[in-house]
């Protein structure tokens, strides 16, 4: 049962590699898996003496530091909820997320959040801030401090079906959506990032995303410890482009994870200022958007290692599909790669499976994979349908059953004429002129069915003169949807 749940994983590698590093902050802290584990029990009976009851959602806002790991860890120990929320929302946004999660608890840093307070103090829910101490000895939770043993949380058993993350869609076209995640669905994901990486008690990443989404949390944070490896945070408590490689070399970490527009920042500061040394990564990994091909070759040219992107949403737990490791197979420029861990099909709107190369919707189902929205019938009807979850994303496995996407279903442009398949044929003419007159020139010769802002957006990235593009629709008389480029230069 413990190797279902995230909790049982966690103390298996305690039990496995208790002295070897597991979560470092950058030049202050340093702890092992054993000290690690001792404090989220501690954390945990903590939250027990303050009322947190199995099922209740108890709200987090930390920037990344080491009191944001242990009170989560700490939380979902005790089979509890964990809603972690960006830190920067305003009051407005912390009591839509407060109340739709129905938090009965707010934890926040030391210094407080003067927006998550007050919304918390509007909504009536109680606040109390986490502490560890400076050695890493001990953890203080405002207002249960008493000599607590935490033999309290040993009768805890956590179950594999136990909600234990609460997070919400971007609600990029909608209103935000509410996704359970059940220790069941940590596991698995973490377990098939483990997997199709190959992360060993060897490894060693910095992390350079904010540890409410899913990608820093799952594929930087969780994975890495559920693999015996080592989670290094930068000392400001967010990414720094500045002390990144210095960071990556004093921890000698073998990979990272980040977006696109992470990666840029640190090749642009990379070309315009060379780091003397590098350390010898075994790969790097691009999730969270596209990854214009000619930004892969750039980032693989400048640190030696390949580059995996990987195709992840919140619904999956993060990870649907990545490309694999060099020695596991070839990774294709301007593909996600295949299926981990679960099974993945490209449907018709009338759920009849795709052949090969056949744009069609990309839908998974696995264990990884949420039951559904909360309190959303009209979302979950739509989501779950002929066996599969849907995930909004149009796309094609190719024969060697790689997955390429090709954009939102809501966000392709649907102009009277263009078709999928065409970006190769806009390539040519969209690089002899980076002028706005040019690219709609060239759209206007084709007719056809919709147009992929992602083939567009690459096609423009491809440009040396290029430094950041994005493609969307907007409306028109004639067309009913035109192409609009926005093309910052250099």
């Amino acid at each position: 049962m413990e190797t279902l749940t995230l909790t049982g994983l966690l103390k298996q590698k305690a039990e496995e590699f208790p002295s070897r590093r597991a979560l470092s902050v950058s030049g202050k802290l340093d702890l092992t898996h054993a000290r690690l584990d001792e404090l989220i029990d501690k954390a945990a009976s903590l939250l027990l003496a303050a009322g947190i009851n199995p099922g209740d959602v108890v709200a987090l806002t930390f920037p990344n530091t080491v009191e944001s790991v242990v009170v989560f860890l700490a939380v979902i120990r005790c089979r509890a909820i964990a809603a972690p929320l960006n830190s920067a929302y305003t009051t407005e946004e912390f009591e839509f997320y407060l109340t739709d999660s129905e938090s009965k608890l707010l934890v926040t840093s030391q210094e407080g959040n003067q927006p998550a307070q007050a919304a918390a103090s509007k909504l009536k829910i109680p606040c109390i801030t986490a502490t560890v101490s400076d050695t890493g000895d001990d953890v203080i939770l405002s207002d249960y401090n008493s000599d607590l043993k935490s033999n309290s949380i040993n009768s805890i058993v956590n179950d594999p079906a136990d909600v234990a993350l609460f997070l919400h869609t971007s609600g990029t076209t909608s209103r935000p959506k509410g996704v359970p995640l059940t220790q069941l669905n940590l596991a698995s994901s973490v377990r098939n990032i483990k997997s199709v990486y190959k992360l060993t008690e060897s490894d060693s990443t910095v992390i350079v995303l904010p540890l409410f989404h899913v990608h820093g949390l799952l594929a930087g944070l969780l994975s890495s410890l559920v693999a015996g490896a080592a989670v290094t945070l930068p000392s400001a408590g967010r990414f720094s482009a500045s002390t990144f490689w210095s960071d990556m070399i004093a921890y000698k970490a073998t990979w990272y994870t980040a977006v696109p527009t992470i990666h840029q920042i640190i090749l642009d500061r990379h070309l315009s200022k060379p780091e003397p040394s590098l350390p010898r990564l075994r790969f790097i990994r691009s999730c969270s958007a596209s990854l214009a091909p000619s930004i892969l070759a750039r980032l693989e040219d400048s640190f030696g290692a390949p580059v995996l992107e990987a195709y992840a949403m919140t619904e999956a737990t993060h990870l649907m599909a990545s490309n694999p490791l060099p020695e596991n197979g070839e990774h294709k420029p301007g593909s996600v790669g295949k299926p981990v861990g679960q099974e993945m099909a490209i449907l018709d709107e009338n759920g009849v499976l795709q052949q090969p190369n056949v744009n069609g919707e990309v839908c998974i189902r696995g264990p990884n994979v949420t039951k559904g929205y909360k309190n959303n019938p009209e979302a979950n009807k739509a989501a779950f349908s002929f066996g599969w979850f849907h995930t909004g994303d149009v796309g094609f496995l190719d024969s060697d059953g790689y997955l390429h996407l090709v954009g939102r279903i809501k966000e392709l442009i649907n102009r009277g004429g263009i078709d999928f398949n065409r970006a190769s044929l806009l390539a040519s003419h969209i690089c002899l002129c980076l002028c706005l007159w040019t690219i709609n020139w060239v759209v206007s010769k084709f007719s056809g069915e919709k147009i992929s802002p992602i083939e567009v957006d690459a096609v423009l990235l491809s440009h040396p003169d290029v430094a950041q593009a994005v493609a969307f629709g907007v409306p028109d008389d004639k067309y009913g949807e035109e192409v609009q480029n926005l093309l910052p230069l250099y």
